[in-house]
């Protein structure tokens, strides 16, 4: 099975550890506690947040309200765009059944899995020789004290050890966040393996490329939390400890409730996520932008859940901020039908995916892209054969920064050459609404010349509620992730 095969170099030509998350100042804290508003408690981040943050790290909108703690969700329900997304029900209980059936007998299965993908040579794990502390305390400060003492005690004797569900904690702007993996495995040789249980299929080895990257983002943020405590453990026992730069991801196979799994590289997953939580401690440059007094305050009634600031206020403070829409926003942000409204209203191609924005160059609105499909360069308008219409009189003009850019030489060749075949064909002249650039202009980049309220990325949503959309993302979310986890790390998604 040519899966998640492990091609990292030896240990000594490894690159070293990142370096520990800078710690913000009290000048931080004091003014992202202004932004959230008075008396107002910062929303807590789970490993889903951190990691969905580090997908895109371009949204200045996003690292500021995550980095301040805003609650997003009922931001956006303030601003008349709530969020419409979430796990079905049916998932959960199907992804809570599985989970239960792998670590059934003290995670017997679970364990021949550790072992035979990840176990280095090690000893088998025995039946009743693997240790299962007791995770149990008051609080999540109790629960996450009394994971670090079970990890530095398993450590010390050695053996095999699994923790379920252990509660660790990444301070993220000041912020605790506590994190819960589904369960945690020291090796015998001291090391930390994050295990991450999943409901979607592994068929003939291969599972869906998106879904694999988004658990091995997640698994990243749990590593990067072992190593907050790996470093604990290292001051007070002088003992290093190492947390492997691969996660265990467990499956069913097939189409059966049987457990499989494989070993799945995030170094890439690692590094990402690390610099994006580092720039999460210096929003204080991105607020430092703002208009003077801007908030994100909601202003809630005595009943804690009426929003009395008016909206206008709330989108003028949000529209502040740049944001970075994509598509694939729309299954992880509470404000991505809000950034896409307004990415429609101003015609951004952004609102077409990251792909067709890196394809169009320096062309940034649907009216560019349409002004430069239906300009004619010399050659062109030589060459056009008889019977093959002019560009219509009244289309826009494009700016002159885009008129000879490539991507505009490529439009008005795609316009060119559908004119040639139109005409070749005997279809003569073409009527003002199918015109070579409208044609080629909607044809290139995802159909570029629809109006921006009814891109492509909106024609089967009329149908299935907004799914092609998401699908779509989580295509361009795959791509964007590169071999990392779509070649060789997800290569069970082959």
């Amino acid at each position: 099975m040519n899966v998640f095969r492990d091609s990292r170099p030896a240990a000594a030509d490894r690159p070293p550890a990142p370096s520990p998350l800078p710690q913000p100042t009290t000048g931080l804290r004091q003014r992202l506690s202004e932004l959230r508003g008075p008396g107002v408690r910062p929303r807590p981040l789970d490993a889903r947040a951190l990691a969905a943050l580090a997908a895109n790290p371009g949204c200045r909108r996003r690292a500021l309200l995550d980095g301040a703690g805003v609650d997003k969700a009922a931001l956006a329900g303030a601003l008349g765009s709530p969020a419409a997304f979430g796990q079905s029900q049916f998932a959960l209980a199907r992804g809570n059944s599985f989970e239960a059936r792998v670590k059934a007998d003290d995670g017997a299965d679970l364990m021949r899995l550790v072992h035979a993908r990840m176990g280095d040579g090690a000893e088998a794990p025995e039946p009743g020789r693997v240790a299962a502390p007791d995770l149990s305390a008051a609080g999540p400060e109790g629960r996450a004290a009394r994971t670090a003492l079970a990890l530095r005690e398993a450590t010390a004797t050695g053996g095999w050890t699994l923790l379920d569900h252990p509660l660790i904690t990444l301070d993220v702007a000041g912020s605790p966040a506590y994190l819960e993996p589904d369960a945690v495995v020291v090796h015998p040789d001291g090391g930390w393996t994050v295990v991450e249980i999943k409901s979607f299929p592994m068929i003939d080895g291969s599972a869906d490329p998106a879904k694999v990257g988004a658990a091995a983002r997640q698994a990243a943020v749990y590593a990067l939390a072992l190593r907050r405590v790996a470093g604990q453990v290292l001051a007070s026992t002088g003992r290093a400890v190492t947390v492997r730069d691969q996660f265990l991801l467990v499956c069913p196979k097939d189409f059966a409730n049987v457990p499989t799994a494989e070993a799945v590289d995030i170094r890439k997953q690692l590094a990402t996520t690390h610099r994006q939580l580092q720039r999460l401690t210096t929003v204080e440059e991105i607020a430092g932008q703002l208009p003077p007094g801007t908030t994100f305050d909601l202003r809630l009634a005595d009943d804690g859940k009426t929003v009395t600031r008016p909206a206008a206020e709330l989108t003028e403070a949000v529209e502040s901020v740049d944001a970075a829409y994509a598509p694939e926003c729309l299954s992880a942000c509470e404000l991505a039908f809000h950034c896409r409204e307004r990415a429609r209203a101003a015609g951004a191609v952004e609102s077409l995916g990251r792909g067709v924005r890196g394809e169009l160059g320096g062309l940034r609105t649907v009216e560019e892209v349409l002004a430069a499909a239906r300009t004619e360069s010399a050659a062109d308008a030589a060459g056009r054969p008889p019977g093959a219409a002019a560009a219509s009189a009244d289309a826009p003009a494009p700016s002159p920064d885009f008129t000879d850019a490539p991507a505009a030489e490529a439009l008005r060749r795609a316009a060119t050459l559908r004119a040639e075949a139109l005409a070749t064909a005997g279809h003569g002249t073409l009527d003002a609404a199918d015109q070579p650039g409208h044609r080629a202009g909607r044809r290139t980049g995802g159909r570029t010349g629809d109006h921006p309220g009814n891109q492509a990325e909106s024609r089967a949503g009329k149908r299935t509620g907004g799914q092609a959309e998401n699908q779509a993302g989580e295509w361009a979310e795959a791509q964007a992730e590169g071999p990392a986890d779509g070649g060789k790390g997800v290569s069970a998604c082959r």
